[in-house]
């Protein structure tokens, strides 16, 4: 009786973790995207072969966080961006650029405060955005400058 129910167990175990993985790996929503310099020249614009002319390279709209970990106001703001990169999951990437570690890249684009967030659409020129934004003032800007409805 007890190894009958030993196997029932084991069996209902083995479904559970089966299906535990399928929810997974349909559940699982792209977060946000650290970019190096190198990455950003590839994924985003290449403004040192282009420095005149804004050429976005991406295959859907982005957000770009500039931040650093020490500043209070970019914390406020990371879970909110996580939050939108799942919720905007397919349609939008928002890659985050940490001015610490990234100067030069933070420099190319006069980068005094942080945050500072840099929307750009597919067509078009880029928009800034200074310091911290309510999740409502983020979904507007997406709406509006990245997914134009």
């Amino acid at each position: 009786m007890l190894a009958a129910m030993l196997t029932a167990f084991a069996n209902t175990n083995k479904e559970n973790k089966t299906e535990n993985k399928e929810q997974s790996k349909t559940e699982k929503k792209m977060g946000t995207i650290h970019l190096t310099k190198a990455e950003f020249l590839s994924k985003v614009a290449n403004f040192e072969a282009n420095p005149t002319e804004w050429k976005y390279l991406g295959d859907k709209p982005c957000i770009i966080d500039f931040y650093a970990a020490w500043c209070g106001p970019c914390k406020v703001v990371a879970p909110i961006l996580e939050d939108l990169a799942k919720e905007y999951d397919g349609q939008i990437y928002i890659y985050k650029v940490d001015t610490e570690a990234e100067q030069e890249l933070a420099g190319a684009f006069g980068i005094r405060s942080i945050p500072s967030i840099l929307f750009c659409p597919m067509d078009g020129a880029p928009q800034m955005s200074m310091g911290a934004m309510p999740k409502d003032s983020f979904k507007k800007a997406i709406a509006e400058v990245l997914l134009k409805k």
